[in-house]
């Protein structure tokens, strides 16, 4: 018979359809936290927690100087466990029922301007001949469908229609959506499936983005990509594949689409997510109203 971990961590993987990477965030937030249960309180039973038990190891988290933000996430593990719990009887109360979240600092993330875009896809020299071809497609990927890390890294050769110009993606809870591919792209889209054919071996071979050593890319790997060629046109402290995502989500904003479309787009599964990205929207509103209204002429 399984026991309530192994039983959650079904539960996630088969009825939340949560990916892998989450699955294994939750479950090794939840052994943290039992690991603290036994060598601080000598107890076992995680359906016998009380709340007290779990204020006890969130001062230890604070005290280590985990983040708070972290220390939010650990403890969002935790209440998908005890709400799974409740969902099959296990328990008859949720300890985690009254908690509220540690305050965090709220983020801005600064998306990358036009000028730095066309400066990396448009003046910038990509290297000859397979890795610079795709490396400047997965670049116009980015900023051209607001695609996540993990999606472009996990994009079929089968998920991608040239006749209709779409992209079948694969999402948080493997919620598929389609994306346009605009010509420009499928123009590269083209040129990269030529360059793929004539690597020496292909292993990986379902997966569109590969290695040179015909292997499918990594999460860090696709990482150091943005930063490095991003890190020859922008200061910016963070250059990464999100601030693509976001910089995808602003610039649309920016240039009149609807936020009902850009989240479609994005394959968020409710407005708020998408809300995030309109601050930097804006900022842009407020410089062109702030130049433009008559009562701010000097």
């Amino acid at each position: 018979m399984k026991n309530d971990k192994d039983a959650f961590r079904d539960y996630l993987q088969k009825e939340k359809n949560y990916s892998d990477h989450t699955v294994t965030a939750y479950c090794d937030d939840l052994d943290f936290f039992a690991h603290y249960l036994v060598t601080t309180f000598d107890q076992e039973a995680l359906s016998e927690v009380n709340y007290s038990q779990i204020r006890s190891w969130i001062v230890s988290l604070v005290d280590a100087g985990i983040s708070n933000t972290s220390v939010n996430r650990k403890i969002a593990s935790l209440k998908a466990f005890y709400r799974f719990l409740l969902k099959i009887k296990a328990i008859e109360a949720n300890p985690l029922v009254k908690h509220k979240s540690l305050k965090t600092p709220k983020k801005i993330q600064i998306p990358f301007s036009e000028q730095e875009l066309t400066a990396v896809l448009g003046a910038l020299h990509f290297p000859q001949g397979f890795e610079g071809i795709r490396d400047k497609l997965i670049i116009d990927l980015f900023y051209s469908t607001g695609i996540r890390r993990t999606e472009l890294i996990h994009l079929k050769v089968n998920n991608i229609n040239f006749s209709s110009a779409t992209l079948k993606v694969l999402g948080k809870r493997n919620k598929e959506r389609l994306l346009p591919i605009l010509p420009i792209i499928s123009q590269q889209f083209q040129t990269y499936v030529a360059e793929r054919a004539c690597l020496e071996e292909i292993k990986d071979s379902d997966y569109f983005f590969l290695t040179l050593k015909g292997i499918k890319m990594n999460d860090s790997l696709v990482y150091r990509l943005i930063n490095n060629y991003f890190s020859n046109v922008s200061e910016k402290v963070k250059k990464s594949p999100h601030i693509l995502r976001h910089t995808f989500a602003t610039h649309l904003l920016n240039n009149g689409a609807d936020l009902n479309s850009v989240k479609e787009l994005l394959g968020h599964s409710s407005l708020a997510s998408t809300q995030v990205y309109t601050h930097s929207s804006l900022l842009e509103l407020k410089k062109v109203y702030g130049d433009a209204h008559p009562r701010n002429q000097k």
